[in-house]
């Protein structure tokens, strides 16, 4: 069983920056695939970013360039650094962790990004 915590979200003005973090639990960590989605009001979820075991990243492409996602195997950490916030990066940002076949999910950290 794994256990995901977010932090980090807030209310911030276009152009300014956040940065995610999700704490999990558990001693495999270093062995999961970890990823951040958000959820705008009235939309679906969505991928943001991913990263493997390996540290292999992907993007999705409205946040390519702007966003970073890194991983701490030591602290058991991965975090999303968002650069240039725009009013459509607004919405609950989850952390995903993933082990064949088992899929956790965080409880959400509402980001805001409006003037």
């Amino acid at each position: 069983q794994v256990q995901l915590v977010e932090s980090g979200g807030g209310l911030v003005q276009p152009g300014g920056s956040l940065r995610l973090s999700c704490a999990a639990s558990g001693t495999i960590f270093r062995l999961l695939d970890l990823g951040w989605y958000r959820q705008a009001p009235g939309k679906e979820r969505e991928l943001v970013a991913t990263i493997t075991n390996s540290a292999s990243t992907n993007y999705a492409d409205s946040v390519k360039g702007r966003f970073t996602i890194s991983r701490d195997n030591a602290k058991n950490t991965v975090f999303l650094q968002m650069n240039s916030l725009k009013p459509d990066d607004t919405g609950v940002y989850y952390c995903n962790a993933r082990i064949h076949p088992y899929d956790y999910w965080g409880q959400g950290t509402q980001v805001t990004v409006s003037s």
